[in-house]
């Protein structure tokens, strides 16, 4: 996913409409697709602003988070442990069946390294 177009970009359409032009005309004038000024006005007229929303998953609401403390509780017994053993444990205890790179990715969020 490409990323947003700059908030000054974005300020500049909202004074637009604010000012009383429509989303076609305030996209138009600053190069903009009407789709795109649609979509902004809408946005300004129901939010009162044309920001961005965040783009990815909600943070916190992956598989793994529910299993969050027994990982890091295993990690606390164990420092060396890999993340295929991590992996193994998560399936034995839980039966949760995950890849060991989602358990590293949440590893990696947490603040844990491999070295």
């Amino acid at each position: 996913m490409s990323a947003p177009l700059p908030l000054a970009l974005r300020s500049r359409f909202q004074r637009l409409i604010e000012e009383g032009l429509s989303g076609r005309a305030a996209a138009l004038r600053l190069k903009l697709s009407p789709a795109t000024g649609a979509r902004w006005a809408h946005q300004v007229r129901t939010k009162g602003h044309a920001k961005p929303d965040p783009q990815g998953p909600p943070r916190g609401k992956g598989k793994l988070a529910p299993y969050r403390e027994f990982l890091e509780e295993l990690i606390a017994q164990d420092p060396d442990i890999t993340l295929f053993e991590l992996r193994d444990a998560l399936a034995e205890a839980e039966g949760v069946r995950v890849h060991h790179s989602s358990i590293a990715n949440l590893l990696s969020r947490l603040g844990f390294t491999y070295k």
